[in-house]
């Protein structure tokens, strides 16, 4: 028999998930979707209600992003430079509605290699808080999406939180969405970057593609290319995106999404420079 539970405490909410098989939302805007026309018959943890999940603070290394913040919170809530490039993706993902109700940690868990908010996050160097009955854990946001529609959460876990840790030196981002139309579209290719800077040479940076494979990947190669540097799109080589494996599918094929990548990957750089 299903049940449906909104409670309004995260202890709450772990002590429903330790005992009963269930499907975890906030925002439902991926969940139900896929289930247009049929029978909602599994039982629902709806984590809506949970106040202390939701909101982005400041902590003594960073920033701690609560699972059911929504998109619009993103973008309505003041933060630094670093943070332009998930206020980017913020703005495409769906519309106004989607933005209003769908949560980090929904475009996370739902795992789409074309999820918009993962390759900002990637760029952040972003971590994930994963709460249970029994402790907490902390997971690199690059360990924690496993492959399409899978994580690494345990069936007895909840994302609770995003960590973004403080950079080292200034830094700021950027994010590029490549898509059939300008809004309301799936990723052909989305891409993102951060980069820490003193003396406009680059110190650290963080640049990651999606929809490019089966989850969104880092370019290490050009990351490292960029050290010492200032920002630029002529440092873009073909042979740094050898972490992408782009398929051929109904938005674009994978030369396309190759050379795509490249042109945006430039662009993103240039933008940063």
């Amino acid at each position: 028999m299903s049940a449906y539970e909104r409670p309004a405490r995260l202890d709450d909410a772990l002590k429903f998930r330790a005992r009963v098989d269930c499907s975890v939302l906030a925002g439902g805007t991926d969940h139900f979707p896929v289930r247009v026309g049929r029978r909602v018959e599994e039982s629902i943890l709806d984590l809506s209600a949970c106040r202390e999940l939701r909101g982005i603070s400041q902590t003594r290394g960073g920033w701690r992003i609560g699972a059911t913040t929504t998109w619009t919170d993103v973008l309505e809530t003041k933060l630094p430079p670093l943070f332009a490039c998930l206020k980017r993706a913020a703005r495409e993902v769906g519309g106004a509605q989607i933005q209003n109700a769908g949560t980090i940690a929904g475009n996370l868990c739902n795992a789409s290699p074309a999820a918009d908010g993962v390759p900002a996050l990637l760029a952040l160097d972003a971590s994930v808080e994963l709460a249970s009955s029994v402790g907490r854990r902390t997971l690199p946001l690059e360990e924690f999406i496993r492959g399409p529609r899978q994580t690494s959460l345990r069936p007895d876990e909840i994302l609770a939180a995003v960590l973004v840790p403080r950079p080292a030196y200034p830094a700021r981002s950027h994010f590029l969405k490549l898509g059939a139309r300008k809004y309301l579209v799936i990723s052909i290719v989305v891409v993102a970057a951060a980069v820490e800077l003193e003396d406009g040479a680059v110190r650290a940076a963080r640049v990651a593609v999606g929809a490019c494979s089966p989850v969104a990947r880092r370019l290490p190669a050009l990351e490292a290319a960029l050290l010492g540097n200032r920002p630029s799109g002529s440092l873009v080589r073909p042979e740094h995106l050898s972490p992408l494996a782009p398929i051929d599918d109904v938005r674009a094929d994978a030369g396309y999404r190759n050379e795509a990548a490249l042109v945006l990957l430039q662009r993103l750089l240039e933008a940063l420079a």
